[in-house]
């Protein structure tokens, strides 16, 4: 039986899905919490591919039963293993051959088996279609150092919050990727998001923070890249030498050389002097002047970027102290009196 891609993720909620398409096509981007069992592997599709180009359907039609024909049983072995009340929701790229192929065997091994219609293709347009819906944005915005992340943690506790920089597992700057995991591809970035933006309520406020177009190496979705540059913008501004402050406490502990290497990829934006003063601190332990030193170019391009917006969308907010909690309270506060929407 085909789902539609809204029956097949509220299924999922808890049901195991399968994703059969090759271990390359799983890597580049899947549906969030789906298990890999390819039907082929990366060259046996290539080399099917390119006999449907070339001498027809048939003939590879033929060719993958010859690929895939041996390897049923443990197909069946691995789909067990995954199954959760006997039942499975299986994708591929069109929803066509593949999934229904496998769909057809799990069944027949007793699994009960559902498809999605139009495959990962029709996921993907699904959750793009969700990012282009209208919604009621608000941007946190402020210099590098201000502690956004934590103030939007303690955000959410009372509204929605999306957490751009937790699913690019970077922190937008050159050190943004020291002490977080492997980056997604953007193509993952997107899914990941996209599973969390169905479940925002459209008619309530989402908080994001201010980002670039690019996290690390991650891409933002133009349609929301467009929303936060639109969106209005409440600007915190806190005092250098707390955010010094902060981002000592948060990338002191690390091993120098990461730091170093963060300081090398803005040697050519910092200018020669200021990279030669930076790693001199660095090689001293003089953490303070090294985030001194690099935020005079972050602070410098941040408001570069800030400039470029709607003067009447930026409101701006002192914030006095080093305490997230006490900071979301206070922004809460100033934005419910400014009556945006």
């Amino acid at each position: 039986m085909k789902l539609s891609v809204e029956e097949f993720l509220e299924k999922s909620k808890n049901v195991p899905v399968i994703d059969v398409r090759t271990p390359a096509e799983f890597d580049k981007g899947h549906i969030p919490g789906a298990y890999n069992i390819p039907l082929l592997s990366n060259e046996e599709r290539a080399i099917v591919g390119t006999m449907y180009k070339q001498v027809g359907k048939e003939p590879a039609f033929e060719k993958a039963l010859e690929y895939s024909g041996p390897n049923m049983v443990n197909f069946v072995r691995e789909a067990k293993k995954k199954a959760i009340d006997n039942k499975l929701l299986v994708y591929c790229w069109r929803g066509g051959m593949r999934s229904g192929s496998m769909a057809w065997l799990f069944n027949a091994a007793g699994i009960e088996s559902h498809t999605l219609d139009g495959g990962y293709k029709a996921f993907r347009r699904h959750i793009h279609s969700a990012f282009d819906r209208t919604n009621k944005i608000i941007v946190l915005g402020g210099y590098t150092g201000s502690g956004k992340t934590e103030i939007l943690k303690e955000l959410s506790k009372q509204v929605q919050v999306v957490d751009l920089e937790g699913f690019a597992h970077h922190k937008g700057s050159a050190f943004g990727f020291i002490g977080q995991s492997e980056q997604p591809t953007t193509e993952q970035f997107e899914n990941n998001l996209g599973i969390e933006w169905l479940k925002l309520n459209p008619d309530k406020d989402i908080w994001l923070e201010d980002e670039s177009r690019n996290i690390g190496r991650v891409y933002l979705p133009d349609n929301i890249y467009n929303k936060i540059r639109n969106a209005p913008v409440i600007f915190i501004e806190i005092s250098k030498e707390i955010r010094i402050e902060r981002l000592i406490k948060d990338y002191a502990g690390y091993d120098d050389k990461l730091l170093q290497k963060a300081i090398d990829k803005i040697k050519k934006r910092i200018g020669g002097l200021r990279y030669q003063l930076a790693t001199k601190a660095l090689e001293n332990n003089d953490y303070s002047e090294v985030a001194d030193i690099t935020l005079s170019y972050y602070d410098k391009a941040y408001l570069y970027g800030l400039n470029k917006r709607e003067k009447e969308k930026i409101f701006k907010l002192k914030i006095i102290d080093n305490n997230p909690g006490n900071a979301s309270k206070v922004i809460l506060d100033y934005y419910q009196s400014l009556n945006i929407f």
